[in-house]
């Protein structure tokens, strides 16, 4: 049989062996090309070892200082200096085992994991999974680029093929994650043609995360970055409240009420202090927000006139100090314009403005909030609003709210809704948030492509009392509850340096 025949093996069903073309070239034009195929051989050989030397200068380096010794002097030296590097590891790791995690041991297992985890399985995985292509006989693999082991997941960076798109392997994460062994697999997009594909092995949030104590907390709060908990990474989970307003979606028992506490209790010096000012709605008769009502310096337990009075005071406020801000020549509020920074809590803020009966109570309510929001960045207003129902006709200007963090959600459409298009391919998954780990929430913010994960502060009952407690002590104006006021069109607002 000569090198151009081709006989279909049988009886097993195997793949015909992909050869090279040139090797289907006649014997006297494959004698002429044999120079160039020979150079283009070593061209490759070369890239090949020059991409190894790159990315293992120091393993290649040793192992070549090994044979090189071994070779010449004796294999004896060669094994006195691995016990030497061995023993110089375990002290290292004792000593300081920070720096060996950060620069020796995550090294060595991404390499580890890239090579028995996932490339000696990759090929037949993304096979099964229908992730490949074929032309003809050929086929094609979404190339592995790079892996990452952090110890509770591993960060896989792939290539995809052209006419491949990430929602392929959003479709097929579940399969993914049980392929490799890990707890979930999450897609997030990277670059055009480049995605992430994050295998959780453990959940560094399973634990709730008790806040600091309260005396620690220092009265000048930055209110760019106050801490609500930490993310899955192990840094401080950080809200911005100035220039920015929050909306917090979540299924009921997600723990929306985790994420609001945890400000409030960041902020309680402050409020003490006289720099903060907190107005509160809740809807479900003080049942939430009654458990510190000395937080507030307004305080409404339902969705009535009350309510709708207080959100057209505290519009009536942002107008006021908006028209302020520009006799003063000043393009945003800062704490040295001798006024509170002015924080309004909704609590089942749809109960308010889409479950209202009353259609004139509604109206207001709507109105009021929309100028709340598109107008209260900049003089020093923030609404913090929770709602279990992330759909435009709840809420139909939740895209005036910079910042949108999800708890546990009961629908995987409910993710975009909730975060912004989009969201869920950059690796959201709100969706799978177990219900054991109330206060678990993905964050997005305006300008930023990056979703965040992370776990809010869990206050109990006691937390609560303490709370309460210090801001009865410390408070230095007298609680009001609810006083009634008149709508935004009627209000006189307080001027510049008066309470609110």
């Amino acid at each position: 049989m000569s090198r151009k025949d081709w006989t279909a093996p049988a009886p097993l069903e195997v793949e015909r062996p992909r050869l090279p073309w040139w090797l289907m070239l006649p014997s006297k034009a494959l004698f002429v090309a044999a120079p160039v195929i020979v150079g283009y051989l070593a061209v490759r050989l070369v890239d090949l070892v020059a991409r190894r030397v790159y990315r293992y200068p120091v393993s290649l380096l040793g192992l070549a200082t090994a044979l090189w010794v071994g070779l010449t002097a004796s294999w004896w030296w060669v094994a006195l200096a691995a016990g030497l590097v061995i023993v110089a590891g375990a002290v290292w790791r004792w000593q300081w085992p920070d720096s060996f995690d950060r620069v020796a041991r995550r090294q060595i297992a991404s390499e580890w994991r890239r090579a028995w985890v996932y490339g000696r399985v990759w090929r037949r995985t993304t096979r099964f999974a229908n992730l490949v292509r074929k032309a003809g006989s050929t086929h094609y693999y979404p190339r592995i680029r790079r892996v990452r082991a952090d110890g509770w997941r591993d960060r896989v960076s792939v290539r995809l093929l052209h006419g491949q798109s990430p929602e392929e392997f959003v479709a097929r994460a579940e399969s993914l994650a049980h392929s490799f062994g890990a707890m979930s697999c999450r897609v997030r997009q990277d670059k055009p043609r480049r995605i992430w594909l994050d295998l959780i092995h453990t959940d560094p949030l399973r634990e709730p995360i008790a806040p600091p104590a309260l005396v620690e907390l220092a009265a000048d709060v930055d209110l760019r970055k106050v801490p609500v908990g930490a993310i899955e990474i192990g840094r401080p989970w950080n809200a911005r409240l100035l220039g920015n307003h929050l909306l917090v979606v979540g299924s009921t028992g997600a723990g929306k009420s985790s994420v609001m506490w945890s400000l409030l209790w960041h902020l309680a010096p402050a409020i003490a202090a006289g720099q903060v000012q907190v107005f509160g709605i809740d809807p479900k008769g003080g049942m939430e927000l009654g458990r510190a009502p000395h937080l507030f310096e307004r305080l409404v337990f339902d969705n009535g006139p009350d309510a709708v009075d207080l959100l057209d005071h505290v519009a009536g406020l942002v107008r006021s100090r908006a028209d302020a801000l520009r006799r003063a020549g000043s393009a945003a509020w800062t704490p040295a314009s001798g006024t509170p920074f002015v924080l309004l809590v909704v609590d089942e803020l749809a109960d308010v403005v889409a479950y209202q009966t009353d259609r004139g109570l509604k109206t207001r309510a709507n109105n009021a909030l929309q100028v709340i929001t598109s107008q209260g960045r900049a003089p020093g207003v923030c609404l913090l609003g929770q709602v279990q129902d992330p759909r435009k006709s709840v809420l139909d200007f939740r895209h005036l709210f910079p910042t949108k963090i999800a708890l546990r959600l009961d629908e995987a459409d409910q993710v975009d809704l909730a975060l912004g298009d989009g969201a869920r391919t950059r690796g959201a998954a709100a969706h799978e948030i177990s219900e054991d780990t109330p206060g678990v929430a993905w964050t997005t913010t305006e300008g930023r492509k990056a979703v965040q994960r992370g776990r809010a502060f869990h206050l109990t009952d006691s937390h609560l009392a303490e709370l309460n407690g210090f801001l009865r002590s410390g408070r230095p104006t007298p609680l009001t509850l609810a006083p009634t006021v008149g709508p935004a069109e009627s209000i006189d607002p307080p001027a510049l340096g008066e309470a609110a």
